[in-house]
């Protein structure tokens, strides 16, 4: 028996959600972890909308405003709120360790959209991502994935989307296996927003 079942329960938790990787080795920051939802999760149709999406997101997440902010550990309870419009969040996950060893990172923060729409979750590297009805417990499904074409945003890698319902407390779940950094940045942005006005 374990002398420390948290931290192996916690391990366990990180690789449910991030996965175990693939057989070929590539640079840490250049390949998506693998969840059994992402791995289905299909690639976005509209691009178009998505890169004007981006394209805005970019504005913020090169120039701000910036919010630092260090994640919930997974698991736990969140009071980490990630939902101010148009800023940029510098979000560190705690790290999951095993004795001296680091396994990865994982962490929740709450995002409570003001209107019933399509959100696009754009961060700076690949994490996996989960979207959960804080009260229920509910998973809200994930509509896609956009790999964000370097020439499109520089500062910016993936888009994750989905539909959320206004008003409502969602946590949202970020995992990472090392060798991948525990900081990353966070943009939040409504897809059918008219990004022309900002």
């Amino acid at each position: 028996m374990s002398k420390h079942p948290q931290a192996l329960l916690a391990a366990g938790a990180l690789f449910l959600l991030a996965g175990c990787g693939t057989e070929d080795a590539v640079a840490p920051e250049s390949q998506a972890p693998v969840t059994q939802q992402s791995e289905l999760l299909a690639a976005c149709q509209d691009t178009e909308e998505l890169a004007e999406v981006v394209e805005h997101s970019c504005t913020h997440a090169e120039y701000g405003p910036f919010e630092s902010v260090t994640a919930a550990p997974y698991g736990g309870p969140s009071f980490v709120d990630v939902s101010v419009e148009h800023t940029a969040y510098n979000i560190t996950l705690p790290a999951i360790t095993y004795q001296q060893w680091t396994l990865g990172y994982a962490g929740s923060v709450i995002f409570t959209p003001e209107e019933s729409t399509e959100y696009a979750f754009l961060t700076s590297g690949y994490r996996a991502i989960r979207v959960v009805n804080a009260a229920t417990g509910e998973e809200a499904g994930l509509e896609c994935r956009y790999h964000v074409p370097q020439e499109v945003c520089g500062s910016l890698r993936t888009a994750v989307t989905a539909d959320l319902e206004g008003g409502v407390d969602y946590r949202v779940d970020f995992a990472a296996i090392t060798p991948q950094p525990a900081t990353f940045l966070l943009v939040i942005e409504e897809t059918a927003h008219d990004h022309a006005e900002e």
